[in-house]
């Protein structure tokens, strides 16, 4: 290999590149903007669920119920209403996503000590977000309940109640739970994915279409050596766009970030390599650039952002789909930036998912060596 002809090659690109006013939009801005549309509207957490209340009982009990469902920092008291119709049209226009019904009995049943039922009703559109909504309002509930216990044997002078069961939780690595904690590192990997395949995929194409590949073909160039050459400068771009990504998710959303810098980026390289790579093979194979940007979008944002673990827990899929997501190359290093930014682990951890990438790096680099062939053909 000649290096001389590598660094010729790549200066070509390079020139390209600085001369191409959207292929540098593509290659820098994009980036950032994913990341700050995904970082800033892509959320899991469940706050501040509108809520409406049916009080028909008026009383201070009640009142000191609605108190606590408002004082939370779950539910946002959003209207009081008079009957179902207006609770079930608030649901209908989108207003409240939950009711609570208090009946008018209610100080009644709590002051003699028996049940004191209440009706939550929830708008189960979003699956998700109302299972999570229940949960927040039986939690709400069992602390209510129990303080009325207690209060009733403090009244009563008899022994304080004993919870049998004391469950004091501890969170590691993500202790505030919150969910941009996973997601900012989660989204860098999709989106050196993405970008990576979709700026090398248009690199042979363009050669083809312009007519400049008969005059590359006809040089002393290898055929390793243009594929090196034409891959150092999206190289540097894309451990540029790494870089960035690094330094918003820091500073921007901080986003902790527990573990080794340099095993991150070194990781990031091989991770690099192969999807620039990924992008060559569907260039040299489709010799369109129209083609070959649709068939990288297709082949790395939908498997990188669906089958990766980056927003869908895998151990949640159908076994068929879970097998598929072995050949996603973005499910190791999803794994492998959550288990550094969170986890703040290394390679005796990761040494699984990081000889995977090593493997897909150098299955990538040797098919698109195999696929180019210096002829008009």
């Amino acid at each position: 290999m000649n290096f001389r002809r590598v660094g010729a090659v790549a200066r070509k690109e390079f020139l390209h590149v600085l001369r191409d006013f959207r292929s540098l939009i593509m290659a820098i801005a994009i980036p950032i903007l994913m990341l700050l549309l995904f970082g800033y509207a892509l959320t899991l957490d469940v706050d501040n669920v509108p809520l409406a209340v049916w009080d028909q009982s008026g009383t201070q009990r009640s009142r000191e119920l609605v108190s606590r469902f408002d004082g939370s920092r779950y539910f946002s008291l959003r209207m009081g209403v008079g009957n179902y119709g207006e609770l079930v049209r608030a649901i209908d226009e989108g207003r409240v996503l939950v009711g609570l019904v208090i009946p008018r009995d209610f100080a009644q049943q709590i002051e003699a000590g028996r049940d004191a039922p209440v009706q939550l009703i929830v708008d189960g559109s979003d699956s998700n977000t109302a299972t999570i909504a229940i949960g927040y309002a039986q939690v709400v509930a069992q602390i209510y309940s129990l303080d009325m216990l207690t209060e009733q044997a403090n009244r009563r002078g008899g022994r304080a109640i004993q919870i049998p069961l004391d469950v004091r939780p501890r969170v590691w690595f993500n202790e505030e739970l919150q969910s941009r904690n996973f997601i900012i590192p989660g989204l860098i990997a999709v989106i050196m994915m993405v970008i990576s395949a979709m700026l090398t995929s248009l690199t042979i194409a363009r050669e083809w279409e312009r007519g400049t590949m008969e005059q590359l073909i006809s040089t002393p160039v290898k055929g390793t050596e243009l594929i090196l050459g034409k891959l150092l400068p999206y190289f540097v771009i894309g451990l540029l766009d790494v870089t960035l990504a690094v330094v918003m998710g820091q500073f921007l959303f901080h986003v902790p970030l527990h573990g080794n810098v340099a095993l991150l980026f070194g990781l990031a390289v091989i991770f690099l390599t192969g999807a620039l790579a990924m992008g060559m093979v569907v260039s040299i194979v489709t010799k369109s650039q129209l083609l070959s940007s649709q068939v990288a979008m297709v082949a790395t944002f939908l498997p990188s952002f669906l089958l990766s673990g980056f927003v869908f827990t895998i151990a949640n899929m159908p076994q068929v789909i879970q097998l598929v997501t072995y050949i996603v190359p973005a499910r190791y290093f999803v794994a492998i930036l959550k288990g550094i930014y969170l986890k703040g682990v290394g390679l005796e951890i990761l040494a699984g998912e990081a000889g995977l990438l090593v493997v897909y790096g150098a299955v990538m680099v040797l098919l698109a060596n195999i696929k180019f062939k210096k002829k008009l053909v």
